[in-house]
């Protein structure tokens, strides 16, 4: 069976491989996956895999650095760094404040 992100052989549409600017949350979420890998908290694997459990609905949704947040947020509660509430809390904190 083919998940979602398994493109290969089916025609993908056009790619523009300009370089554009891009939003501070996306820069942030970069780092983010920088900083985990340097302390080795999760690797790329585990990272991709959450990618890949996204059903096909979130995946063509979801834009690149959001499949990436929900990566991170994933492997992060599967290895205890933060709990569901946790994340939880932080992001009702965001979302009252605008302060991330």
């Amino acid at each position: 069976m083919r998940r979602a992100h398994d493109m290969g052989g089916l025609p993908g549409g056009p790619v523009t491989p300009e370089e554009h600017d891009y939003a501070l949350w996306e820069k942030r979420v970069d780092a983010m996956s920088v900083l985990i890998g340097n302390k080795n908290i999760f690797n790329l694997d585990e990272f991709r895999h959450a990618i890949e459990l996204l059903g096909a609905d979130a995946h063509e949704k979801l834009s690149y650095y959001e499949r990436w947040v929900y990566a991170i947020a994933h492997n992060l509660i599967q290895r205890g760094v933060i709990t569901v509430d946790e994340l939880g809390r932080r992001m009702t904190e965001v979302e009252k404040t605008g302060r991330t």
